[in-house]
């Protein structure tokens, strides 16, 4: 656990176990903490890169500033700079997977693979509304109408019935940090820094090794916006988790957690059969 600073910025970063690293990078709403469970896995044979975005978790946040997620893809160069880290496998989702892209078509000289969950290659006009929706309910300072607003429409409706007793706890601990206007300030810049997130004339310059995880009830970044990727990514591989929401590694954390260390670590890529 420690900090560095990035343009004036402290920027709030851990890293934990030794070897081909991997850099995970977070969703909108995540932070380190989001990952804890995964760590011990994630960790045991590989160097494991945690960090908060800009507004995110234990990094600074940038009140009365605007941004797009460019000044992420930076951080990320400065980060891994400071680790002294040529190249790492870069793993995203969702607005971690928009950054992870961003990095690769501006920096594919630093990454080994890529794996994005949940993704998207631009901002499309109906996430674009999700996101309105959002600032919307978050701008009101009513936590209970961010929380729903924002929440279940994240997880698949099998899931979140099947975990309801727990969504309900969940929903007790959120609604009071969703009513925080320094978080839900920091959601809405968030937000917007997502608003020009657009690579799809650069898609075809990312030639690292790069697997693609689409679930089927994922209703923020639908399976056809993976499918785009996996047509337009030339070295790609395409998966899609059944019976699962858009976030994936929460209801599906074995699967997540096998996918991500075969496709990073797998030594051998050409079989003769």
């Amino acid at each position: 656990m420690a900090n560095f600073t990035f343009k004036g910025k402290s920027v709030y970063y851990t890293t934990q176990g030794s070897g081909n690293p991997i850099l995970l990078l977070n969703g909108i709403m995540m932070s380190t903490l989001s990952w804890k469970a995964f760590v011990p896995a994630l960790s045991a044979n590989n160097q494991l890169v945690l960090v908060d975005f800009l507004d995110q978790g234990q990094s600074d946040k940038m009140v009365g500033e605007i941004y797009t997620q460019e000044i992420q893809v930076a951080l990320l160069v400065a980060l891994l700079d400071h680790l002294k880290l040529e190249k790492v496998s870069v793993v995203g989702i969702s607005y971690g997977g928009s950054v992870a892209m961003q990095f690769a078509v501006a920096h594919p000289e630093r990454l080994a693979r890529l794996v994005l969950f949940n993704a998207t290659a631009y901002t499309t006009p109906w996430l674009s509304d999700i996101g309105k929706a959002w600032n919307k309910a978050a701008e009101s300072g009513d936590g209970a109408a961010y929380y729903y607003t924002s929440i279940p429409s994240i997880y698949s409706p099998a899931y979140y019935a099947k975990k309801l007793d727990w969504m309900k706890n969940r929903e007790k601990t959120l609604i009071p940090i969703f009513a925080n206007p320094a978080f839900t300030g920091a959601m809405v810049r968030l937000t917007n820094s997502a608003e020009t997130h657009d690579v799809r004339a650069k898609l075809s310059s990312i030639t690292a090794p790069t697997l693609i995880v689409s679930s089927d009830c994922d209703y923020l970044t639908p399976m056809a916006e993976q499918v785009y990727l996996h047509d337009h990514i030339p070295n790609s591989d395409y998966i899609i988790i059944p019976g699962t929401g858009h976030a994936s590694m929460y209801e599906k954390p074995l699967l997540f957690t096998t996918l991500v260390l075969g496709f990073v670590n797998v030594t051998q890529t050409t079989f003769v059969i």
